[in-house]
C-alpha cells in the first residue's frame, strides 16, 4: 500500500537530475526523523525512486545484486519514509526516514558505527521518542480496526466530543496527583500516562500527529 500521502515531498520546485551520473545512481542519505541522526547511505535511480515514494519504503538500487532492494525486505528492519529532500546542486537525496529495527546488518543503530557509552541515556531517550511514534501506529490501527473489545475502537466510536471530556478527566486527574500533599510518584506519572495517550487519541480524532505540536514548539524556540 502506497504512503505517499503522508510523506512530506520537498522537491517541488527542483529536477531530481538521475542522468547526471554516468550509472543513473544517485547518491540517497537516509536519516532518523527523530534522533536526526545519520543512518546509512545507498543509491537511487529513478525506478528506485519511484518504487521507495509508492510503497512508503526506503528502496534502494542494490550495485551487487543488481537489482532493486527495499531496506528490511529480508530482516523485516524497514525505513519508513516521511520526508524527501534534494541537495542545491539536484544530485544528492535525503531521506528522513522512521527506522523500524536495527539499521546496520552488524546490529548497530547506524551504519556509521557504535554509540559510544556517554551517548546510552541519550539512545534511550530516542527510543522512548520512537515509542510515541510506534503508540501513533497503534492507535491508528485501532481506529480502523473491527474489534468490539478495543478501547481505542470504542472511543472513536463515541466521536471526538467523548474524546475530548476523556482527555479533560484525565488532565484533572493528573492535576490532582500534582498537588497532593502525600505526593505518589507512581500515580502522578501513571496519571501522565494516562493524560498523553488521550491526547495522543484526541490529536488523532481532529487529523494531526504529535510531531505537529512538537513542530510549533521548536518554531518558537527559534528565536
Amino acid at each position: 500500500m502506497s504512503n505517499n500521502s503522508q510523506i512530506k515531498f520537498q522537491t517541488e520546485d527542483k529536477k531530481i537530475d538521475f542522468a547526471k551520473y554516468e550509472n543513473g545512481l544517485m547518491p540517497a542519505i537516509v536519516q532518523d526523523i527523530t534522533t536526526k541522526n545519520v543512518l546509512m547511505l545507498g543509491f537511487m535511480n529513478q525506478e528506485a525512486f519511484d518504487k521507495t515514494l509508492e510503497i512508503g519504503r526506503v528502496t534502494f538500487y542494490s550495485r551487487s545484486k543488481k537489482r532493486l532492494w527495499t531496506k528490511g525486505e529480508t530482516s523485516g528492519n524497514f525505513l519508513e519514509l516521511k520526508e524527501v529532500l534534494v541537495d542545491c546542486d539536484n544530485d544528492t537525496l535525503l531521506l528522513k526516514a522512521y527506522p523500524k529495527g536495527k539499521v546496520c546488518h552488524l546490529g548497530n543503530e547506524t551504519c556509521f558505527g557504535n554509540f559510544l557509552k556517554e551517548n546510552e541515556i541519550k539512545t534511550e531517550q530516542n527510543s522512548n521518542l520512537n515509542f510515541l511514534t510506534d503508540l501513533e501506529k497503534i492507535i491508528s490501527d485501532r481506529k480502523n480496526s473491527q474489534d468490539e473489545k478495543s478501547y481505542i475502537h470504542d472511543l472513536f466510536l463515541k466521536g471526538q466530543d467523548k474524546i475530548a471530556q476523556k482527555v479533560g478527566e484525565e488532565a484533572v486527574e493528573t492535576v490532582i496527583e500534582a498537588v497532593k500533599k502525600d505526593f505518589d510518584k507512581e500515580l502522578f506519572l501513571n496519571e501522565s500516562a494516562d493524560l498523553l495517550f488521550h491526547f495522543l487519541i484526541l490529536l488523532k480524532v481532529k487529523g494531526f500527529e504529535f510531531s505537529n505540536v512538537v513542530q510549533i514548539l521548536k518554531d518558537r524556540n527559534k528565536g
